[in-house]
């Protein structure tokens, strides 16, 4: 079966292209695809000790994998794989940004 997968931020660079589609057996779950791909591409670093990179936000056809099966979860043909690494920001320098809630302001 045939899936389409789709790499955002850094994750990008590795495979030098936006989107891929990889050839998997029928039955194929997103572990599968995943170490499919760390072969494919030596330097994506997508598993640890059998398990997804914590760092590793996965979803299939938009839906996040932590709320199906996990790397667990089944593909099917024709499905789109998207793949995009944690993204770390910071805030404008004496800038605190403040939730307001029932009255309470946190920081």
């Amino acid at each position: 079966m045939q899936i389409e997968c789709a790499f955002y931020g850094p994750l990008r660079d590795p495979v030098d292209e936006k989107t891929v589609v990889r050839e998997l057996d029928a039955g194929a779950t997103v572990g599968d695809l995943l170490a499919d791909l760390e072969a494919a591409y030596g330097d994506l670093d997508l598993l640890a000790d059998g398990e997804r990179r914590e760092h590793l936000t996965i979803t299939v056809d938009g839906k996040d994998v932590r709320h199906l099966d996990g790397i667990d979860t089944e593909l099917e043909d024709g499905v789109l794989v998207r793949l995009t690494g944690a993204v770390y920001g910071g805030q404008f320098a004496g800038f605190v940004p403040r939730v307001r809630s029932a009255g309470f302001t946190w920081r």
